[in-house]
């Protein structure tokens, strides 16, 4: 009984890991594809590509495996806003990269 338990936290442990990393790693690619393909920082290129990187993490956790019947309003929020602090981010800081203080 207890290693079903220790399994189970395992299993949560292990899909909160790879929600994170996937979500994460698309942001900053996000950023980056935003610095290639956006004029600057007013061009809306850059916020499309962002909702692009939020609305293809979907059918990648299908296809890794993930139930994503169980994430709710509450995982889908925390995929955006991880995708979207890490395009922030990344994007604002390739953006003056260029640039002296």
């Amino acid at each position: 009984m207890a290693t079903e338990t220790a399994d189970e936290g395992w299993d949560d442990h292990l899909r909160g890991l790879t929600v994170t990393s996937l979500a994460s790693v698309l942001g900053i690619a996000a950023g980056i594809a935003s610095t290639a393909m956006a004029s600057g920082a007013k061009d809306r290129l850059g916020l499309y590509i962002l909702g692009a990187a939020i609305l293809v993490q979907i059918p990648v956790y299908t296809v890794v495996g993930m139930d994503i019947d169980d994430f709710g309003v509450k995982g889908y929020l925390y995929i955006a806003f991880i995708t979207f602090s890490l395009w922030f981010v990344s994007w604002g800081l390739l953006l003056t990269a260029g640039t002296s203080l």
